[in-house]
């Protein structure tokens, strides 16, 4: 079935002040999630703890349409305040000896860098495989791998150049050699499809707010079964353990699966916005907004080089994604961003690159006229 654009373009008023592409940064809510969360704020407002019940069903509700995105079990993903608090509770979760190593890519976004860092203190090398011109060798993390290796941990979409991964083909390479894959998703969840099942991914944690169109401080945390039980959570709690709901001092055990690593309340009406947001994109489907993206961002690419920008990041179609990173001409990113921000053209700056971001409701017209502006 074709896609109703102008449909769900109305769920983006945003489109009728801005011409807005940096989803890589924060996306506007669509109205379905904004309702979804209001309904659950006013719900308390009304009604207190009346309907806690419904709460927690909403919340297994969005874990199943979590786990049905990622080919995952419910069992398997936790919810959490945002990728970095995932990340951690991976890293800084397992058993480490000294000597252990931790593969990752130079480059990353500092929340899937600093919590392998920090692991040096233990006596762990982390070991950096270089990204020349935005892309990375699959070979070069190959051989980057002892004996001593534990752990890969890698974006899905790099945030900078906006080079996506071939999960399957790097999870395969990890299973080979008996290596844990651990994947920053927020680059890439929405817009893109996981299989976690296919990719080996052993771990997975990507907040709501990017390409899932859903709310800042509420994101989703995958750990495959049996890697749930080799970790240790390191923030504690009352709903990390067996009969949580009981009220009742006892014995500590944990919870099986992921939700181990649920300390205390959740963000309920962050879940509430989130549920919508799966549901939005379940509707249309992720190959269909792959698709959308792809050719958006296929059309931006031409006209920058046609106008004699120079791209940052993949050429290949196959490690493409929603963003699309260049170098300025002669005013600075942060120059170049603003005067499009005075356009009303929504992009950021990054690192020296201007970064444009579109997502599958964006126009050709819009495209068209960030080009226009950039001749």
């Amino acid at each position: 079935m074709p896609l109703d654009l102008e449909s769900y373009r109305q769920q983006f008023p945003v489109t009728c002040s801005l011409i807005y592409l940096d989803h890589a940064a924060v996306s506007p809510l669509p109205a379905v999630v904004r309702d979804a969360m209001i309904g659950q704020i006013e719900d308390v407002h009304q009604f207190g703890i009346a309907h806690f019940d419904r709460w927690l069903q909403t919340a297994e509700d969005t874990r199943r349409a979590a786990a049905s995105m990622l080919n995952a079990a419910p069992e398997e993903i936790a919810f959490v305040k945002n990728t970095s608090e995932g990340i951690s509770s991976f890293a800084l979760g397992l058993e480490w000896q000294p000597g252990d190593e931790v593969v990752s890519v130079e480059g990353e976004f500092p929340a899937n860098y600093y919590p392998w860092k920090l692991l040096e203190k233990k006596g762990v090398r982390l070991r950096l495989v270089a990204q020349p011109d935005g892309c990375i060798d699959l070979s070069h993390i190959e051989r980057s791998l002892t004996a001593r290796t534990k752990v890969v941990a890698v974006s899905f979409v790099q945030f900078l150049s906006g080079y996506r991964l071939d999960l399957e083909k790097l999870g395969q390479l990890c299973e080979r050699r008996g290596v844990l894959l651990f994947v920053d998703a927020i680059q890439g969840l929405g817009a893109f499809p996981i299989d976690v099942k296919k990719s080996r991914i052993a771990g997975l944690a990507a907040d709501g707010h990017k390409w899932l169109m859903g709310p800042e401080g509420c994101g989703i945390f995958f750990v495959r079964g049996d890697v749930a039980e080799r970790l240790t959570p390191t923030t504690v709690g009352w709903t990390n353990f067996e009969g949580w709901l009981n009220f009742a001092q006892g014995d500590p055990v944990w919870r099986k699966g992921a939700g181990r690593f649920e300390c205390g309340a959740l963000n309920s009406a962050g879940i509430h916005g989130l549920e919508a947001a799966f549901g939005m994109i379940s509707q249309i489907g992720v190959a269909t907004i792959s698709e959308r993206i792809l050719h958006l961002t296929h059309g931006l690419r031409e006209g920058l080089q046609a106008r004699g920008y120079r791209l940052f990041g993949p050429a290949v179609q196959p490690h493409r994604s929603g963003i699309v990173s260049f170098f300025p001409r002669s005013a600075s990113a942060e120059e170049l961003a603003g005067f499009l921000r005075n356009q009303q053209v929504i992009v950021s700056a990054r690192r020296g690159l201007v970064r444009i971001s579109p997502h599958f409701y964006n126009t050709q017209e819009e495209i068209d006229r960030v080009l226009e502006l950039l001749r």
